[in-house]
């Protein structure tokens, strides 16, 4: 193997495990949820954020929830024990599935960004996202549809 080569199958080797710890660290912190619409909403255990590891409680930014009668997912950011956004995961520029990344919503569409308050950050999009309303009831966030 000459210089080159070393260097190459070196240099891909690196991106492969960083590659793997960010796809790791990234699924311990988010969650994907397939919830029931009863009625108009969706509710949401407030126990579904927690992870618990031996002796300390951490929580999960996010949960993204799916349901068969949605077309788009909802992701929903954690911001602290009482504030939450439920997002429409549909890009407003031309309707394209949103990606979550960290606290960043992108379309892989056209390149738009939007914060995890539906905010738009950058375009093609120039209208925030679809937020849905939230209420917590007995440990349960509520997540209104209409």
């Amino acid at each position: 193997m000459n210089r080159k080569e070393f260097l190459k199958t070196c240099g891909f080797g690196c991106l492969a495990g960083i590659s793997a710890v960010t796809l790791l660290q990234s699924c311990s912190s988010s969650r994907i949820l397939e919830k029931e619409i009863i009625d108009s909403d969706i509710l949401v255990p407030l126990t579904d954020f927690v992870i618990n590891n031996n002796k300390t409680t951490k929580y999960r930014k996010y949960l993204i929830i799916q349901n068969e009668k949605l077309q788009y997912p909802i992701c929903v950011y954690r911001f602290d024990e009482n504030n939450y956004s439920a997002l429409l995961m549909q890009c407003t520029h031309q309707g394209a599935e949103l990606q979550v990344f960290g606290d960043k919503l992108q379309c892989s569409a056209h390149g738009s960004e939007f914060s995890n308050k539906g905010n738009v950050e950058n375009g093609p999009a120039d209208r925030n996202l679809r937020n849905f309303p939230i209420t917590i009831d007995n440990n349960t966030l509520k997540i209104s549809l209409k």
